[in-house]
């Protein structure tokens, strides 16, 4: 496959399902060779055989963000037998939902270093080779609407998320002078694994039910009562990746159904 990505390497964490498969499946589309990461290695793979059977280049790799040797033998793996990293997207994470005042401090510092630890360690990894010679490279990373906005029970995610706006718009800084761009994808609610599992669990702690989760609290602020699409958010990763200048680096992308307009 030829197209605006064609001749470059990019890297997808939490890859193996969900918007990560979606955004690895569009990247591949566009003619980069995808390294498929995931923490489940058979997940990974089986992403990356379906990207090969389409006529696509990709290889799936076992991957734990949160381990910094496991990470940056990776990106090292990967740039060695590919010639770079040309696109990292940062998009592992998880969700546990619990009021504050019950919030275990384990499942805080759980989902914070997937989100926070995973994006920075990842980042690190893979400039190490975009500032070689200015290669230059992109890094995207998947936020939320919970990036720019709160919700009930959702203390530590939000915080992540916000917290992803600030390492992107310190990378554009840095990164200007060796050519790398950086931004933050943030959609509504997707309908994925991760969202199905909230549902009876927001259902259980804001005493409603599951429908009423679904329609007043997930796509009660749209303008539309949709949920944002796989697509929706693969191909705005895709315009992002290919596109050329600096002109959005540091921005974030709000993909709300009119949720949220900034």
């Amino acid at each position: 496959m030829t197209g605006e990505l064609g001749g470059k390497v990019a890297v997808v964490t939490g890859a193996g399902s969900g918007i990560g498969k979606a955004i690895a499946e569009k990247l591949a589309q566009a003619g980069a060779m995808v390294a498929v990461t995931d923490l489940n290695l058979a997940s990974a793979e089986q992403v990356a055989n379906e990207i090969v059977a389409a006529g696509g280049r990709a290889v799936g790799i076992a991957m734990d963000v949160v381990d910094e040797r496991a990470v940056d033998e990776a990106i090292d793996q990967i740039a060695a037998k590919h010639g770079s990293v040309d696109v990292l997207i940062s998009n592992a994470g998880i969700q546990i939902v619990d009021p504050i005042v019950e919030f275990k401090l384990a499942d805080w510092r759980k989902i914070l270093a997937i989100h926070l630890d995973g994006a920075f360690l990842t980042t690190r990894a893979a400039l190490r080779h975009m500032y070689r010679d200015n290669r230059g490279g992109v890094v995207i990373y998947t936020g939320s609407v919970h990036s720019h906005v709160a919700s009930p029970l959702k203390c530590a995610y939000v915080t992540a998320k916000h917290g992803m706006l600030g390492l992107a718009r310190v990378l554009a800084k840095e990164g200007a002078e060796h050519g790398v761009h950086s931004y933050v994808v943030c959609p509504s609610f997707v309908r994925t694994p991760l969202v199905d599992k909230q549902i009876p669990e927001q259902a259980r702690d804001l005493g409603i039910s599951e429908e009423e989760v679904v329609r007043k609290v997930m796509l009660g602020e749209t303008v539309d009562g949709e949920f944002t699409t796989l697509e929706d958010v693969a191909n705005t990763v895709l315009f992002l990746a290919a596109f050329p200048t600096a002109a959005f680096t540091g921005q974030s992308f709000l993909l709300t159904h009119g949720w949220v307009m900034h």
